[in-house]
């Protein structure tokens, strides 16, 4: 990183640090409460009732919420069809098919003070969104399944739940639906219990611009495969597409990253030196893996 990098990302920090903390310093002084406080499955019962019922995964979080206005995050601009599928998923009640949102909105604590910070600055900004999509007698399910380790103020169980989330593609012929320079499990023991692994590679940015072409090829695949979308927004919604049609698909998000962190022991989203971080400083550059067989995962490219 060259000095005018550096100064960019440090004059990012203070701007961000100090607008987080002025909507945080409101949101406790004004006692800013959210009118739906929705029923939200805890992991473990999300990680059970997937594995009990090969249940399909569709998520939300910040991006997805901010999406819903047409607003960009940072690698996906905003679009109304997206906006409007993402509000389908949200409001769906398909049977075999999960929903899953934030627990952030009761017990705040078992979160770090970071993750705190965030999600009371997020909920005085968009809470309303929440509670325009959200239904009070509504059980949904945890979208942080893929996020269990860095956000959490004690990491005592983050690796039980890793282990639990390997059961899910135990011994199945699993596909990744992934950014092209995402890999999913380079690297690391994630996916070892798999029986097979094939990869349909697509943009890392704007991947909804793609979406038909994307859903069409992940169409050909056998309805016994489960497949495993890491593709940020792109996922929620494809997730339940590929439901509708009879497979079984989860939006990975980013739990192949956090599975790393978690091994790392790092108290810090960093980057990691063979896979793109979107939200670790200095990720954009990642040398092209060299393993042959990864190249031979490869079934498609829509880049």
């Amino acid at each position: 990183m060259n000095l005018r990098q550096l100064f960019a990302t440090l004059r990012y920090k203070l701007r961000y640090g100090s607008t987080v903390e002025w909507y945080n310093f409101w949101y406790m002084v004004l006692r800013k409460k959210q009118q739906i406080i929705p029923k939200v499955a805890s992991i473990d019962e999300t990680i059970g009732h997937v594995v009990k019922h090969r249940c399909s995964v569709s998520r939300f979080g910040d991006g997805e919420m901010l999406l819903t206005e047409c607003r960009a995050i940072g690698f996906q601009k905003g679009n109304p069809e997206l906006a409007s599928r993402l509000i389908e998923v949200l409001t769906s009640n398909e049977p075999g098919h999960l929903v899953c949102i934030s627990d952030a909105f009761t017990d705040l604590y078992r979160y770090n003070r970071k993750a705190r910070r965030f999600w009371r600055t997020h909920f005085y900004l968009y809470g309303r969104l929440w509670d325009k999509y959200l239904h009070p007698d509504k059980t949904y399910y945890n979208t942080f399944v893929t996020r269990p380790y860095m956000d959490f103020a004690s990491k005592e169980r983050c690796m039980g739940w890793f282990t639990a989330m390997k059961e899910v593609w135990k011994d199945r012929d699993v596909v990744f639906i992934e950014g092209e320079k995402s890999r999913l499990g380079i690297g690391n023991d994630l996916f070892d219990n798999t029986r097979s692994i094939r990869r349909i590679l697509c943009p890392p940015r704007n991947a909804f611009d793609r979406y038909e072409e994307i859903l069409s090829e992940a169409r050909k695949l056998e309805k016994e495969a489960l497949i495993l979308i890491a593709l940020g927004p792109t996922a929620t919604v494809m997730a339940y597409d590929l439901h509708k049609a009879g497979y079984q698909a989860i939006d990975a998000g980013h739990v192949d990253i956090e599975y790393e962190w978690c091994r790392m022991g790092a108290t810090r989203k960093v980057r990691l030196e063979r896979k793109y971080v979107n939200e670790a400083p200095g990720s954009g550059q990642v040398a092209m893996p060299l393993d042959q067989e990864y190249k031979k995962q490869i079934i498609a490219q829509i880049v």
